[in-house]
């Protein structure tokens, strides 16, 4: 079976993810809006919510815009990490950003980064 690029994006995280990280990757058809992958890095939990797009534009829905907001507003740290085409670059999108995402995609300014070791190493302060 062909592997989706959210798939491939996964896979990626999986492998160049920093020591005393801890990821799980939920599949859930229930849970309308949770995050796709789970992390407790050093004792920080926090959620990504994985996208790719070849154009501006992401896909976001409405129940992952209402589960990031409202996980956000309780202190909870979740992003959007969308991988763009081209160039192939990541940007992060802090939770509470989803609706401006679903609205206006990419020109929304998330912070982008050339390869996950950058954005991992700028995450992290995030977190704290």
């Amino acid at each position: 079976m062909a592997r989706g690029p959210e798939s491939n994006l996964w896979q990626r995280i999986k492998k160049q993810c920093p020591p005393k990280c801890h990821l799980t990757r939920i599949e859930s058809s229930t849970g309308l809006g949770i995050p796709d992958v789970h992390l407790c890095w050093d004792g920080l939990p926090f959620w990504l919510e994985l996208k790719v797009t070849k154009a501006n534009a992401v896909r976001v829905s409405p129940h992952q815009v209402a589960w990031n907001m409202a996980y956000h507003a309780r202190g909870g740290k979740s992003f959007y990490l969308v991988e763009a085409a081209s160039p192939s670059d990541l940007y992060l999108f802090e939770g509470n950003r989803g609706a401006e995402l679903m609205d206006q995609g990419l020109a929304c300014g998330g912070s982008r980064f050339e390869d996950l070791a950058s954005l991992f190493k700028a995450l992290r302060p995030l977190l704290l």
